[in-house]
């Protein structure tokens, strides 16, 4: 069975989940004005936001792709995930360089999840 949650302007779910695992879509920061570390705490905030919701959370999360608009800001990124994952709950991540993600935006990031 396929369930598909929180609708975003008609043109995507947030999140879609089939057979206990959760599809998380591109979140990107609320505020683009913000500096990589605050971009970093809000995407990340909002995806613990997101699983709290679906009824999973941090430790399930099972891969991470991060779409950064200039990769020289993965170090900062790294700084600000590493109080959001720990060691023993590390999911396969990758982080693409992209040419655009809009007007100050700095990353957009998409998740794929166990439910709980």
């Amino acid at each position: 069975m396929i369930t598909r949650s929180l609708p975003y302007e008609g043109l995507l779910h947030e999140i879609v989940e089939h057979n206990g695992v959760l599809y998380i879509g591109g979140i990107v920061p609320d505020d683009a004005g913000l500096d990589m570390t605050g971009q970093a705490d809000d995407v990340l905030r909002q995806l613990k936001t997101l699983l709290d919701g679906a009824g999973s959370d941090l430790s399930c999360v099972l891969q991470v792709t991060i779409f950064m608009a200039e990769l020289a800001d993965k170090a900062v990124f790294n700084e600000v995930w590493k109080r959001y994952f720990t060691a023993d709950h590390l999911p396969a991540r990758a982080a693409v360089g992209v040419a655009d993600l809009g007007p100050g935006v700095k990353l957009e990031l998409t998740a794929i999840a166990a439910r709980k």
